[in-house]
This record gives C-alpha cells, structure tokens and sequence, in this order.
C-alpha cells in the first residue's frame, strides 16, 4: 500500500512534513493527531517509513459482496483495524483494547483525540478516553501530530479530492510515565489529553474550541434545520397573504 496508494498520494500531491525526525526508527509510540478529513488516515502513513495502525468500524470489514471484500481488503492493506462499536460501552473499549494491542507488539498506533472530525476547521476538545488510557496503560509516548489544509483537499461530502499540497508537522514526543497506572483516574486522564490538545493547537494554528466536535456537528444541524423551517414558514406566509 505505501508503494501503491502512498507512493500516488505523494506524487499527485507532494505534501510537506515537518518533525519528522520525532519519529522513532523502532519501538511503540502513541501518533495523535487532529482530524480534518477522511484522508487523513492515508496520508500520514504515506509520508512515514513505518506502518501506522489507525481503527476503522467494523462494518467496513463486514459488508457481503465482491465490494464488500474489496472494501475489507483496502482497509485492511491500509492498516485499518476493525472496531465493533455494538455493546454497553461501544467504540471506547474496543479502539483502547486495539490500540493497546498495536504497542505491546512494538507499533505506531494512530488516534484522533477529537473523536470525530471537524465539522469547520477549527480544533475541538479532546475526548479523555481513547488516547490518554492507551498512553497510561503501556507507557508509549504521545507525538503530537497536526494535518494543514487536508479539509482543503476533500471536504465532507467531496468525492474528488482538489489537487493541492497538504502539511503534516509532527512535534516532539510527550512522556507521562510519570501517571503510569494512573488510568482510572479522570482528572488525570483530562490533564493529559489537554496536554496534548495543547501541542497540537501549536502545531496546526487552528482556534481552539472547549466543546467536543460531536457537539458542535449537532448544534450546526439544529441551526440548518432551524434556518430550512425558518425560510419555510416565510413562504407559506407569503403565500398566504398573497391569496
């Protein structure tokens, strides 16, 4: 996949890097970054030497049909690992189970902190589960890492992708060893999210926003569909008075 898919993405689109020396030859390491498109999660990998394992949902990799397996077969190629979000505690579990599997076996384990991507480009807050459990459970390092202009390139909903240059800055790798074991604790797993969420607003230059994402995706719908019944009842009025 890196020659096939990772060797286009860098011919078509020649993204820069920055820090990527921060990246360790060998040995398990925590890559967190922000999310601000679907390609994300192909070009970071193609721009490393090593595999970046990321999580995808499991339906990706169980969808029946020739392009069912098709789909499983990219994903899979591309270092995705399948996530059931089904059960009492969903995706929470099961991405902190996988990613704790990827660096006890030595590897890089990708992860978005914001839990989703962004609905405007702007940076949201961090979700303390996923990323600081994983970090405190092994003791892998966290490296910061901020995408620049790939929401550019394909925005939500886009399905051909605008030929530009993306950025990708890697920082240096954040140790907290010293809260090892400390995972149960909430008011420490908020502190070291925060502490990365940090890094990577330095990182990316993007405004920072003290709400998560999902929220902010639902009051953006609440406003459009506030907006559309506004402009509605404007018109039946209007057509009402004209008759």
């Amino acid at each position: 996949m890196k020659f096939s898919i990772g060797g286009s993405l860098k011919l078509a689109f020649r993204p820069w890097v920055e820090g990527l020396e921060n990246i360790p030859a060998e040995g398990p390491a925590i890559l967190a970054s922000n999310h601000l498109s679907f390609s994300d999660s192909f070009f970071l990998p193609a721009v490393l030497d090593r595999k970046v394992t990321f999580i995808a949902k499991a339906e990706y990799f169980t969808t029946p049909g020739v392009k069912g397996k098709l789909t499983a077969a990219f994903f899979k190629g591309v270092g995705q690992l399948p996530v059931d979000r089904s059960g009492a505690r969903g995706a929470g579990e099961a991405a902190i189970k996988a990613g704790i599997e990827v660096i006890e076996g030595g590897g890089l384990f990708g992860i978005y902190p914001e839990g989703t991507r962004s609905p405007d480009g702007r940076l949201y807050r961090g979700k303390p589960g996923g990323l600081a459990r994983v970090a405190l459970a092994t003791g892998a390092p966290v490296i910061p890492v901020a995408m620049i202009d790939t929401e550019k390139i394909q925005p939500p909903g886009k399905v051909v992708p605008k030929l530009m240059r993306p950025g990708i800055k890697i920082g240096k790798p954040l140790d907290f060893t010293r809260y090892q074991g400390m995972e149960g604790d909430r008011f420490i797993l908020r502190s070291v999210t925060d502490e990365v969420m940090y890094e990577i607003m330095k990182l990316s230059g993007q405004e920072y926003v003290d709400i998560y994402a999902t929220a902010a995706k639902r009051q953006i719908a609440e406003a459009e569909k506030a907006a559309k019944e506004a402009v509605k009842a404007e018109i039946a009025a209007r057509e009402e008075s004209g008759a």
